[in-house]
This record gives structure tokens, C-alpha cells and sequence, in this order.
């Protein structure tokens, strides 16, 4: 799809250039680095080079001579051996939670655990310095297999818990009452002829967020509130939070994320370096600043995804699915995220998908090991779940010898049956699978396509063509309150807002949804402008800074527009009405005899009226108003959702896969998303793009990969494979519209979208290309390497001949030279 400049009045649907981006693009943007108050000391973290070890001496002295430092500090010398950092998702009562602490003290638990602290004049100095602290370590035996670390008698990462299970949840749907028994129907269709049962085990690998901006947090003590600038997806949770863990009137911080460069996920934890960074300022009465290098982003920065995922999925002959069951591995890493342990949680819901399944069980058990931690990354939990109910559905599709579409169809819900109540318990309000699959099978010429696959296979060509599926739906606007607290998270699900009518007659609009790339000023901009009758230049957005946007939830979730933008819809329609009011005494007619249209009120059957500027202006003279009301049109409005909004779409993937060196290429892929109502058809078609580069990266490119000693081995760019515009063809999207029924916009939500659905789709089409020859099944990345081993292993030639490795650093899905002669590729090498 591209989306043109429309010059129509509305703005709702209208495809706008994004504001933010002017100052974006002339380098008038203010990063949290670029910010150095007078006076400011710069910081550096001693981290540990291994993943477990106790901690035997460590010696600063040398350290605290070199030039330009100020101090050096361990956990002790900050007074900080008890403080450690909040968990919100405590998913069982009986989670086993270990204290993280600011800095470790006896023992380190994963590689890049801090371990010091130096602050010098400047952050050259301070690294400088920083190298110069020596540590003294008593290796440990690293815990990395989560398998392994459950056996009994293992390594125990954290000896205090006497286990590395952190918590086992299960939901059930014979239990919840939402279904029948999965355990008791796979049971009955093993024993059935007339049935089927598939298992599987798929593996979600640990993956890099890789935001574009490093993370980076600066602390001013000096004025009456402690100011902390930070990098951060959630100044507001960020507030509460530093309040919760060191003791600090709550009215006393001041938390502003500034321009925010990337986060998806993972920026929306509360960090020990920031927790480090107040208490250095609060110590040294100066301002601090901590900025991480990329090697130490994506060392200590979360992870996300890492999964085992044993899947069972029953279905009569015919195939109707009769029964799903998940079992989840879920990898921790060292300690537990703001939300990591409810990551998994949020996928339960989705194993269903957009079938019709009566009987469900799901079990997701959370283990330690000593990595980096993972928590939210772009989709959280609902990107997991849909790749393993879409694989195995496609599993099943060939045990049944169906066309795999075709079987999606039978069981999927039918547009007529919304509002459709799932095995989980969620009721889907609208959608319309049917719709989304025609048009993007038009869009790909998907019949064309099968009948070349056909004509390649029976030629026997070199390059085999697959045709990947994935139709998807996901929860988005992270809410109801309710709900949440049913699942023992840690925060509510409402966002809030505020506008300001201004004397003038221009309109400031205050927003606890904080942007870090999503175009909330824009979009935001927007929906005022048509709600007030105002021009779109008129609107200023606010957010992002405690004090002038105190109350508010945050970004994360797909929750800025089902959730913050209802609430800034809710707080106009209140402006409206208290306009109303004054236009009616102004007027000299009844209330009930006002109108509002375009931002006019009118006397009904009348030419008499005056527009909502004027209004603005009279409240602000305060001169002639209507009896006991207050002299102001400002507003507030906080929204907290009844329901979740559920998105859907069809992804199709045309993959190429050249047999004799494993090399795939992406030839083609359509997507058409329903995202109800869409505010910005050029914002809403970025978004999609961004999230389809992320999910084929999974796909294809990236994992987070250790050694046997706890060491992670691509912990740069050059190692750590991320697609360029290169590697990626140009996508074809369209978008179509069931309205959501759940708030007053119809809106659904699109940011994690392309993310969630696309990562199956490629994987799916990568093994419908090759699966005539043998091959069950490709851990992701789907590498050339692998592609070709997995081709090997099912012709039962050797393994020992390598191929090309078309996704080495710095090559893309492009052409190969089929002269190179193939390079040696150790046995644990995978990019």
C-alpha cells in the first residue's frame, strides 16, 4: 500500500507527514546524552567478563589515582546492599524471586553484571578508569540449558531459592470452565482412528532488541525535585518505581524521557544503572550521567523471546481441531524483568488464535540461567504464540495431507459469529478473517504461485519455491485493569489525559502515552483537531515529562491509541461539552437547542453562532458566563478499557531455496491487516513495515548467541546479524477495516502487527519449499547453513560439506557466487 497526502477537511484517516519528524530530521531533537547539566560527572560500570563466579576481592585503588576520576564505588560504598530492582508480575504467589541488585556484592549471576562503579569528569576518563579496578573471581559452572537446570542436582543459579524454576503457571480450559479437557481429548484421539494427534518442539530463540539509541540516564539533585532525565519507555512506572525502590518522596522526582530513540520493549524496565545513577547524585550532590556503549546494550540490555515450545495439537480426519496443548519453557536468564515473568502469560491467550478450539491447556514454567535477563520485546509474548499455533497448524495440514489455507479456513471463526467468546475467555468483538485471507490471496497471486511450486517440484529445479501462511490475531491495548489484576500485574490498564483550551484559541493536549518513534504527535494531533473543530497545526502534544504530564501509564503494549488515545478522546468530548455551556448563555438559547459541528456551535434552525475559539477566549475573560460553572474549558479524562482490541491479518510469503547451498531468498510478501479504524494510513503503514523487518529478522537473521562458558559470542553489530533495506524486498500492504465495537474510535492498534505475524509466515514458507525432500523442521534463523545441513540430514548424505553462508556479516538475501568455494564454519557457529 502507499499511502498518499490527502487534503480532504477530516483528519481522521488522513495520510499526514508526521510533525515530529521536522525536528527529527534538522537535528533539533534532544537525546538523554545530548543533555550534560553544569557541574556533570560522567559514569562507567565495572562488569563482569563471566556469567557465574563469586566474588573474592575487588581493588579500586589504582582506579581512584587515574586521571580526572572522582570515585569508585562498589555496592557497599553506596549503601545500596539491600535495594533491589522491582519485579510488577509476580505470576504465582509462590514465585521464586531473587533480589537484583544495583551492583553485585559476592556473587555475579550472568556476563556484564556490574560490579563497580567509577565516576570521573568525563566518560572517556571514567571508561579509562574503569579498566583499571581489579576483580577477583571464583569461577562457577555457567547454568545455561534450561532443560538441564530444572534436572535434579543442577548447578542452582541462585542457592538461596534452592531451585531454578522462578514459578509454573497453568490455565486450563476444563478448569476455567471455558472449554473441555485438552489432556482428556488428545487422550480420546490417540485412541481414535478417525483422528489425528501432532506434536512438536519448537524453539523461540533469545533475541536483541538492538533500539537504534543506546540506553542513558542523567540525574540532577540541585533544585528542590530530583530531576532524572532517561531513555526510557515508561518515565511514569520509572517514577513510581524509583520511589518504591530508594525511599524517595514520590513528589520529590521529576522523571523526563526526552526524545526516545527506539525501544520496542526494550526500554521499559527499570534499570540498576538508573537506580546507580540517583544514588551517585544523591551521594556526590552533583549531577551524573550513565550512557552505555553498544557492546554493553546488547550485553545487559534485556533479551527477549527464548523459548522451548512442546506443542500437541488433536483434530478429527475431516480437520476439525478438537483439542491444543502447550508446554512452555521459558528462560528468565539471571534475574526476573519488570515483566518478564508475565511475558509468556500474555501469549497463553493467543495459542488460540482465530480458531475455534473447545479444549485448551497451556503451561508455561519460567527457569533461571545465568544470561542476560529477557523481558518485553515488540509483540511480548503474543509473537511466541503465534508462530507456534501457526506452525503447527501448518503440521497438521500435512499429517492430514490439506491444503494449509484451506484447513485455517474450516477452523477459523467465520465473520459471522462475532462477538466470539474463546477457550481462554477473551471475546473477540469484531474481525473478518474471510475478508483480510481473499484479498491478500488476490494481492499475491497465490493460486499462480502454488501452480509454479507444482511445475518446480516435478522439474526437480535447484531452487524450490514455498508459500508461507500466517493469519493472525493479537491482544492490544495492554488493559482492562481488571484483568490485570486478575493476573497479579503490578500496575493498572488505564492511561490519562488532559487538554487545554488556550485564550488564543490554540490547544494543548497532555498525554501519559510517551512516544518513542510511533508518531503519537501526529496521530494525537490529529484526532483533537477533528474532535474540536480545530486546525491540525493548532494542536500541541505534551508527554513524556512527570511534571507537565503527571498521571499516565506509559508506551508498551499497542496501548497509545486503544488506551491513551480514547482517554484524550474522552477529555475533548468534555470540552465540548463545557463549551457547549458558555456558547449556549452566549447564544441565548437553550443548551439542548446548541449544535456542534466543525468546531461551530450554532443555534439549532439559526445562522447564530460563534466557533469554539471564540468560546475559548470568552472563558478565559471570564466576563459573561453561565452561572456556577468554572471560567475553563480544560479538561481531564482517564480511560480504563473494558475489553483488549484484537487486531487481525493474513500474511503471505513467497521463499526461494536453492537446495544445493541453502540459500533463501524472500521473493515476495503481502499482507493485509485489519486494524479497525486507522487515524493515519502513512503512520499505520510504517509501523507495519518496521514490524514485518523485525519478525523476518527472527526469521532469517538474528539470535543472541552464548558459549559454553556463559559468554555471549555476537555482542556487536559485526556478529549480531540485523537486515539492511538490502536484505528485504519491497512489501505489499493493504489494510482493511472491521471497526473495533470496544471504544468509540474503532481502533485496534498496528504497532506490533507485522512483528507478530510475519516471523511464521517465513518460516512456513522456508519449509513448504523444502519439505518434499525430507525436511521437517529448521531452528530459527533459518540460515543457509542450516537450511543446507537440515536438506543434508534428511537425504542422509554427510554433514561434514559446508556451504556458502550467504548470511555472514555484511551479506543479504541477495545473489551469491556459486564459484566461492565454500569456507570452514565451526560446529557452533550459526550466522
Amino acid at each position: 500500500m502507499t499511502a498518499t497526502a490527502d487534503t480532504t477537511a477530516l483528519e481522521f484517516g488522513k495520510a499526514r507527514a508526521r510533525k515530529e519528524d521536522a525536528r527529527l530530521i534538522a537535528g533539533r531533537s534532544r537525546y538523554t546524552d545530548a543533555i550534560t547539566p553544569p557541574g556533570t560527572l560522567h559514569v562507567a560500570v565495572v562488569r563482569s567478563p563471566l556469567a557465574h563466579a563469586r566474588i573474592t576481592s575487588i581493588d579500586t585503588a589504582e582506579a581512584k589515582r587515574a586521571p580526572g576520576v572522582h570515585g569508585v564505588y562498589t555496592v557497599s560504598d553506596l549503601g545500596a546492599d539491600e535495594i533491589g530492582m522491582p519485579c510488577a508480575w509476580p505470576i504465582t504467589p509462590d514465585q521464586k524471586a531473587p533480589q537484583r541488585p544495583v551492583l553485585a556484592k559476592d556473587a555475579v549471576h550472568f556476563a556484564g553484571e556490574g560490579v563497580a562503579v567509577v565516576v570521573a569528569r568525563s566518560a572517556a576518563e571514567a571508561k579509562d578508569a574503569a579498566e583499571l579496578v581489579e576483580v577477583d573471581y571464583d569461577p562457577l559452572d555457567p547454568v545455561l540449558d534450561m532443560e538441564a537446570a530444572l534436572a535434579e542436582g543442577a548447578t542452582l543459579v541462585h542457592p538461596e531459592l534452592g531451585t531454578n524454576e522462578s514459578a509454573t503457571w497453568v490455565f486450563d480450559s476444563a478448569e476455567a470452565g471455558t472449554g473441555g479437557s485438552a489432556t482428556d481429548a488428545i487422550a480420546a484421539a490417540e485412541a481414535d482412528p478417525d483422528q489425528v494427534v501432532v506434536r512438536r518442539r519448537f524453539r523461540q530463540q533469545r533475541l536483541i532488541p538492538a533500539f537504534m539509541e543506546p540506553r542513558s540516564c542523567v540525574v540532577d539533585p540541585t533544585g528542590e525535585q530530583m530531576v532524572i532525565w532517561s531513555a526510557t519507555q515508561i518515565p511514569h512506572i520509572l517514577r513510581t518505581m524509583t520511589t518504591v525502590t530508594l525511599g524517595i518522596p514520590e513528589s520529590k522526582v521529576r522523571v523526563i524521557a526526552p526524545d526516545v530513540g527506539g525501544g520496542f520493549g526494550g526500554k521499559i524496565g527499570v534499570l540498576p544503572e538508573e537506580m546507580m545513577t540517583v544514588l551517585l547524585a544523591r551521594k556526590l550532590g552533583r549531577p551524573v550521567k550513565w550512557t552505555e556503549t553498544r557492546s554493553e546494550s546488547m550485553l545487559t540490555a534485556h533479551h527477549g523471546r527464548d523459548q522451548i515450545q512442546d506443542i500437541t495439537i488433536a483434530a478429527r480426519k475431516d480437520g476439525t481441531i478438537t483439542a491444543l496443548d502447550v508446554k512452555l519453557l521459558a528462560d528468565m536468564g539471571a534475574y526476573l524483568g519488570l515483566v518478564g515473568p508475565g511475558v509468556p502469560i500474555l501469549g497463553a491467550f493467543m495459542f488460540n488464535a482465530i480458531y475455534k478450539i473447545p479444549a485448551y491447556r497451556f503451561q508455561d514454567t519460567n527457569v533461571f540461567t545465568t544470561k542476560t535477563l529477557t523481558d518485553a520485546y515488540r509483540g511480548a509474548g503474543r509473537p511466541e504464540a503465534t508462530f507456534g499455533i501457526e506452525r503447527i497448524i501448518d503440521e497438521l495440514a500435512v499429517e492430514l495431507g490439506r491444503e494449509p489455507l484451506e484447513l485455517r479456513e474450516q477452523n477459523w471463526i467465520s465473520h459471522e459469529e462475532f462477538p466470539f467468546t474463546t477457550v481462554c475467555g477473551l471475546t473477540y468483538d469484531s474481525g473478518n478473517y474471510e475478508q483480510a485471507t481473499a484479498r491478500a490471496k488476490e494481492l499475491f497471486d497465490y493460486d499462480a504461485l502454488r501452480r509454479e511450486q507444482a511445475e518446480r517440484r516435478e522439474r526437480g529445479d535447484q531452487v524450490q519455491l514455498g508459500i508461507g501462511i500466517s493469519t493472525f490475531t493479537e491482544m492490544c491495548g495492554l488493559a482492562p485493569s481488571r484483568v490485570l489484576g486478575s493476573l497479579s500485574y503490578g500496575a493498572g490498564g488505564w492511561e490519562a489525559a488532559s487538554i487545554r483550551m488556550l485564550a488564543t484559541g490554540k490547544v494543548e493536549v497532555i498525554t501519559g502515552a510517551s512516544a518513542h518513534g510511533q508518531g503519537h504527535e501526529t496521530a494525537f494531533s490529529q484526532i483533537v483537531a477533528d474532535k474540536l473543530g480545530v486546525p491540525f497545526e493548532d494542536v500541541e502534544i505534551l508527554h513524556g515529562d512527570t511534571a507537565s504530564s503527571p498521571k499516565g501509564l506509559d508506551t508498551y503494549g499497542s496501548r497509545s491509541l486503544v488506551v491513551g488515545g480514547i482517554a484524550i478522546t474522552m477529555a475533548a468530548d468534555k470540552v465540548v461539552e463545557k463549551a457547549k455551556k458558555i456558547a449556549a448563555h452566549l447564544l441565548e438559547a437553550d443548551e439542548a437547542d446548541i449544535e456542534f459541528d466543525a468546531g461551530q456551535f450554532t443555534v439549532r434552525g439559526t445562522d447564530k453562532g460563534k466557533a469554539i475559539q471564540e468560546i475559548a477566549f470568552a472563558a478565559f475573560m471570564a466576563h459573561d458566563y453561565p452561572e456556577g460553572m468554572e471560567p475553563s474549558l480544560d479538561s481531564d479524562a482517564v480511560y480504563d478499557p473494558e475489553n483488549f482490541s484484537f487486531p487481525h491479518g493474513t500474511h503471505l510469503a513467497a521463499m526461494e531455496v536453492d537446495t544445493e547451498t541453502g540459500r533463501v531468498k524472500l521473493r515476495h510478501y503481502v499482507c493485509v491487516d485489519d486494524i479497525g479504524n486507522v487515524v493515519n494510513p502513512l503512520i499505520a503503514e510504517g509501523q507495519v513495515h518496521g514490524g514485518l523487518a523485525q519478525g523476518i529478522a527472527q526469521a532469517l537473521f538474528e539470535e543472541a548467541n552464548y558459549d559454553d562458558q556463559g559468554t555471549l559470542v555476537n555482542g556487536t553489530f559485526v556478529d549480531y546479524t540485523l537486515p539492511s533495506s538490502a536484505d528485504l524486498p519491497s512489501f505489499t500492504t493493504e489494510i482493511v477495516s472491521t471497526p473495533a465495537t470496544s471504544n468509540p474510535l474503532g481502533v485496534k492498534g498496528v504497532g506490533e502487527a507485522g512483528t507478530i505475524a510475519s516471523t511464521p509466515a517465513i518460516v512456513n514458507g522456508v519449509l513448504d519449499a523444502i519439505r518434499h525432500l525430507g525436511v521437517q523442521d529448521i531452528e530459527m534463523p533459518t540460515t543457509s547453513q542450516r537450511v543446507w545441513r537440515a536438506i543434508q540430514e534428511a537425504k542422509g548424505r554427510s554433514t561434514q560439506e559446508t556451504p556458502i553462508d550467504t548470511h555472514s556479516p555484511g551479506a543479504g538475501l541477495g545473489s551469491i557466487d556459486p564459484n566461492n568455494p565454500p569456507r570452514e564454519i565451526s560446529e557452533g557457529e550459526v550466522q
